[in-house]
């Protein structure tokens, strides 16, 4: 049976029957770059990413450890940190490329860095879920041991981490996941879809980190949703940003303070960032 048309109604104009409404789009969320960009920038950066580390590997190799295999040089914790952080150079290369390819515009605003008046209270935001999730992780199967544990084995890697944790590192990940992925996401799907799509890949990108480990990673993926709902209602990466830097830095206060700055690391001292 056809529903009834109202006089005066341009049939025409009328929706199908039987053919539920599209996903609203998200007000205001209209980037000028596609999925398939994203897609190609995570794909550049994984491939600079590998590159970049072997040959950061076989530099270190050559000049301080000639003796060793590439295999030992390239898991040497301060190896790692340095090379992680040489990554970010082209990684935000081809971000800021992006931009001016897609959108032409300047890059804060093009990515809706948004920076918020009140910074406090997003870091004190970070720090809430910091304990909420802490509380979390004492009923889930957390693993004893994780590579990520072992880059704080020693003293001056585990501050050159700290520092990495609360500035360059957040940053970079808040930039592609909530600055480059949601806007796609939610003017696809809507925002809900796009806080649990972009927190999904930002918990699997860690989860090597801490032995492939469920519980770890269900903690970093809730970590990704927080923030993503911070991006959504907001509009602003920005805010994201500081409640991941309030998060992180709560973490690294702690481990500081608890291993006498970091000169005793107590086995099964997990730290999820």
């Amino acid at each position: 049976m056809q529903p009834a048309v109202l006089p005066g109604t341009d049939v025409s104009l009328a929706p199908p029957p039987f053919i539920s409404d599209p996903v609203i789009p998200v007000p205001g969320e209209d980037p000028a770059w596609s999925g398939w960009d994203v897609l190609a920038l995570a794909v550049l950066t994984f491939v600079a990413v590998g590159a970049l580390q072997l040959a950061m590997a076989f530099a270190a190799q050559r000049i301080w450890f000639p003796h060793e295999s590439i295999v030992d040089v390239i898991q040497r914790p301060t190896v790692a940190l340095i090379a992680q952080f040489l990554i970010y150079i082209p990684v935000a290369a081809l971000m800021v490329l992006l931009i001016k390819v897609k959108d032409h515009g300047p890059f804060w605003r093009a990515i809706r860095w948004n920076w918020p008046s009140s910074a406090w209270k997003w870091l004190a935001l970070g720090v809430v879920m910091l304990m909420g999730l802490a509380a979390l992780q004492s009923i889930l199967p957390m693993p004893k041991d994780t590579p990520f544990e072992h880059l704080f084995d020693n003293e001056l890697d585990a501050y050159l981490l700290s520092i990495l944790a609360v500035s360059i590192g957040p940053l970079m990940e808040e930039l592609f996941f909530r600055g480059f992925m949601y806007p796609v996401l939610a003017r696809r799907m809507g925002a809900v879809w796009g806080v649990l799509l972009t927190a999904l890949p930002f918990g699997l990108l860690h989860l090597q980190q801490y032995g492939w480990a469920w519980g770890a990673g269900l903690v970093i993926f809730l970590v990704g949703v927080v923030c993503g709902t911070v991006r959504a209602a907001t509009k602003s990466v920005g805010a994201a940003f500081l409640v991941h830097v309030g998060y992180n830095g709560m973490q690294m206060a702690i481990a500081i303070a608890y291993t006498r700055g970091f000169t005793h690391m107590p086995k099964g001292f997990l730290l999820l960032r």
